[in-house]
Formats: structure tokens, C-alpha cells, sequence
């Protein structure tokens, strides 16, 4: 499977000339799809957001790298990923959360707030099919701790629409960090 996953960037220019303008009701839509889904996943509406996933699910973080300017191709590392999952893998993880007492590392849980910007939305090949990149500040609170975990990213995801409802069915996360700022990632991006 880690073979098969696909380069997040560069697009295309023949991708870049899909973009959906800002304002336009696809773009509008798919915008409104990651606010709600950052809002379930800061309220632990994990069984609302499970309906947001496709079945055949890619999710992806890959490991970053700090490499010279001249090198800025190899920043990124996809055979060695923080979280590599598919429907089945998110589903336990969900329920390791939530049915389980074995989530140490959430229970209690991280108190999250997941700030999304930057939405670009493309057409792909697939009339069904959208890219979508953003922009993501994760800003997490643990126990009683006075301060906060940052982790900001870059998001690429597929946005699928079935039965007039879009679905997540790939999203590759790639963390601003090399090394992480935050203990675990117990959480989802």
C-alpha cells in the first residue's frame, strides 16, 4: 500500500487550471465539509465523523524531514509514517477511544480546537472527485497543563461525493515538524 500512495504535490498545471473559484457552491460545500469535520472531531463526535469516512479510506502522515534548500524534494519520508491507516484501522482507533480503557494517552481527553484555512479546491479526472488542499492549526490541551501543543499542517485530501454527500476518501497530513511538539498523536488531524 505504500507504494501505491499518491505525491501530494506538485499539482499539475493542468490540475491548477481546475480550481474551483472561491464562493462557488462546490467550493462552498467542500469548505463546510472540513468545518464540520474539524467541529465533530473537537466535540468527540467520533460517530458523526465516521459517517464523514469513505469505506476504502486512505489516511496518511507521513515523517518530515529537515534537508537543505537544493533538497526541499526529499522533505518528506512516505515509507515512514506517524499514522498510515485505512476505514477499518480509524474505526479502531475510534473505538479504542471510546469503548476501550486502554487510550491512556485520551482519557481524559485532549481538549482541541482545529483551525482550517487556505481551502483550495480542484477538479480531478473523476467527475465525483475533488482535491482539496488546507491549511490546519491544531492547538491541544492536556490535564491541567497551562499551555498548548501546536501542530500545524498541510492537508491534502480526496473529497468524494456519494449520494449527494461528500466523504473523505484519502487525506494525507503533512505536520509542519519534523520532530513533533506534542507528546503522542492520540488524536486525529
Amino acid at each position: 500500500m505504500l507504494a501505491n500512495l499518491l505525491e501530494p504535490t506538485p499539482l499539475p498545471s493542468t490540475v491548477r487550471g481546475n480550481r474551483m473559484p472561491v464562493g462557488s457552491p462546490l467550493y462552498n460545500e467542500c469548505v463546510e465539509f472540513l468545518i464540520d469535520e474539524a467541529e465533530m472531531l473537537d466535540e468527540l463526535r467520533f460517530d458523526e465523523w465516521r459517517a464523514l469516512l469513505a469505506q476504502d479510506i486512505e489516511y496518511n502522515v507521513p515523517q518530515r524531514l529537515t534537508r537543505p534548500v537544493r533538497m526541499q524534494d526529499g522533505t518528506t519520508i512516505r515509507t515512514v509514517q506517524h499514522m498510515h491507516d485505512n476505514y477499518a484501522s480509524l474505526m479502531l482507533r475510534v473505538r479504542r477511544i471510546t469503548e476501550t480503557r486502554s487510550a491512556w494517552c485520551e482519557d481524559p481527553p485532549s481538549r482541541t480546537r482545529r483551525m482550517v484555512s487556505n481551502v483550495r479546491v480542484y477538479k480531478t479526472d473523476k467527475p465525483n472527485e475533488f482535491k482539496v488542499q488546507s491549511y490546519m492549526l491544531l492547538t491541544r490541551n492536556r490535564f491541567d497543563f497551562d499551555y498548548f501543543d501546536l501542530i500545524p499542517c498541510d492537508r491534502h485530501d480526496v473529497l468524494r461525493k456519494e449520494g449527494g454527500a461528500l466523504q473523505l476518501a484519502r487525506r494525507e497530513v503533512l505536520i509542519d515538524q519534523s520532530v513533533l511538539g506534542t507528546p503522542n498523536l492520540g488524536i486525529f488531524l
